[in-house]
């Protein structure tokens, strides 16, 4: 089923905002949501995550997109209908030096205090950001 504009364009900001996380970090689900202005859409992040292509011609797939440096909010790899998927996360992320670790319930863990990547903007944007706030330019404080 093809999707929406508005689809593609959700699905386009997940992938592009994923790409920024750094090698060695983790976000949740939630933060990139709020990274592309809808903080209300963290599971929706989820499904983008779930539907990235493994075709290697695909613009966004598994090779450029970091999907293994999202985890959920309480710092869980979240599970999977199959158990090999989040093992198969924390394999690609201790392959960056992320220490994953299993809780008393068998739940994959990772520590935000040392992994976490919560910045208030994404890095591409922060040039944007300061155009912005530099409107006044060229304006005098005197009265």
């Amino acid at each position: 089923m093809a999707r929406s504009e508005e689809a593609q364009a959700f699905f386009h900001a997940v992938y592009s905002a994923v790409q920024e996380i750094p090698h060695g970090k983790v976000t949740s689900y939630g933060h990139i949501a709020k990274l592309v202005g809808t903080p209300q859409r963290p599971r929706q992040v989820g499904v983008c995550l779930k539907h990235l292509p493994i075709d290697p011609s695909a613009r966004f797939n598994h090779e450029n997109v970091p999907w293994q440096r999202v985890i959920n909010a309480k710092g869980v790899i979240s599970p999977r209908s199959q158990p090999e998927g989040s093992r198969s996360q924390a394999a690609a992320l201790e392959a960056e030096g992320v220490v994953v670790t299993t809780g008393a319930l068998g739940e994959l863990m990772v520590d935000f205090a040392e992994y976490g990547w919560f910045p208030r903007i994404l890095p591409s944007e922060e040039g944007e950001e300061l155009e912005s706030t530099d409107s006044g330019e060229g304006e005098s404080d005197e009265e």
